[in-house]
Parts: C-alpha cells; sequence; structure tokens
C-alpha cells in the first residue's frame, strides 16, 4: 500500500512538473508575436512618414510655426 501511494505521489509530481514546463515557452512564443507584430508596425510607419506628402506637411507646419 505505501509503495502505490508513493509511485502515485512520484507520478503526480512529474505530471505537475511537466505541466509547467509546457507552459515556460509561451511567453517567449508570445514576446516574439509581440516583437514580429511591432516591427511591421514600425516600418509600416515609416513607410507612411518618408512618404513626399507626410514630408511636406510637416516641413510646412515648422516654416508656419517659426514664421519662416
Amino acid at each position: 500500500m505505501a509503495t502505490v501511494s508513493r509511485a502515485a505521489r512520484a507520478w503526480k509530481e512529474r505530471h505537475r512538473r511537466t505541466a509547467e514546463d509546457a507552459e515556460a515557452g509561451m511567453a517567449t512564443a508570445e514576446y516574439a508575436i509581440g516583437t514580429v507584430a511591432a516591427a511591421g508596425l514600425a516600418a509600416a510607419l515609416i513607410g507612411i512618414l518618408n512618404g513626399d506628402s507626410v514630408i511636406g506637411m510637416v516641413t510646412g507646419l515648422i516654416t508656419r510655426a517659426l514664421g519662416v
């Protein structure tokens, strides 16, 4: 009886550690997805901000603000 109980406790402990280990990589995967999404958004913003219309608008705004 004690052997069965000891084996059951050992199995339960091993199973608990396995479940915790399975979740350990999830945070890394979530950070990777977030990083890729942020890089994509940054690339899109750079593309938009490098457009001639945006550059002209910012230049005009600065010129009017400085009164030049």
